[in-house]
This record gives C-alpha cells, structure tokens and sequence, in this order.
C-alpha cells in the first residue's frame, strides 16, 4: 500500500542511532524504510504510521534558543504537516500562543515547535518543494 505524505500520520523520535533505531523497528515491529539518511535521519512506515528517527546530526536535533538539546526521551512529539509554515505561524502567534524556537531549515523542509499548555510539543512542518 502506497501513501502520500498527506495521508499518513507523522511522530519523530529522536533517537540516539539512527541506523540501530531503524534496524529496532523493522526487525522487532514490522516497519519498512521510507528514507534512509543515516547517521542523521531516516523514516520508517508501518500501516498509515510514519516514523520520523531523527539522531543528534539532524536539523531537528539543533540546540533550542535557550541552550536545551532535543535528546531521546521527552522530545517525542508529534508532525503536523502545513503547507505554509510562516503564514501559519504568524496565525497562531497572534493567537497568543508560545513556540519554543523560530523556524528552522533543513533538506527535508521547515519546521518549528509549538507549545501546548502543559509544555507538550507539537512540530509544524512544511516539507521542501
């Protein structure tokens, strides 16, 4: 079964080895790989799941403005997909609402992290063209 991007639904991890986590999930739990550019990324998909495995040399792995490293654990969130990233932004911004960064570029696209009221992060991304 083939899906598009749109018809899937996106979570990255970060993880901590990327080629380890990739052989993790297509071994022990039935995933096959989407996109391999390890040491930094890849992604697996299994069903309508898409996976994003992002390592410490991915643009998702950049240190935040105050100094924090996205790491394994606590930075899992999940990847709303928007087809444009700063338009959005700028809607939810004047909605009152807290990022924890600006924009960030990277091969795969844009992204930034939104905020929920308990601190919960939510990754908005607009792929590249």
């Amino acid at each position: 079964m083939s899906l598009e991007l749109k018809d899937l639904v996106h979570v990255r991890y970060m993880v901590g080895d990327v080629p380890a986590a990739v052989a993790f999930y297509t071994t022990h739990l039935g995933f096959t790989v989407r996109t391999d550019a390890a040491p930094a990324f890849a992604d697996v998909v299994r069903g309508r799941l898409r996976l994003l495995l992002s390592g410490p040399a991915s643009s998702a792995g950049r240190p935040l403005p105050d100094g924090a490293v996205p790491g394994p654990g606590g930075w899992n969130r999940i990847h709303l997909l928007v087809d444009d990233l700063p338009a959005e932004v700028a809607r939810l911004r004047a909605a009152g609402l807290t990022f924890r960064n600006d924009i960030v570029s990277g091969p795969g696209g844009h992204q930034i992290l939104l905020q929920d009221p308990s601190g919960n992060a939510i990754e908005l991304f607009q792929p590249a063209a």
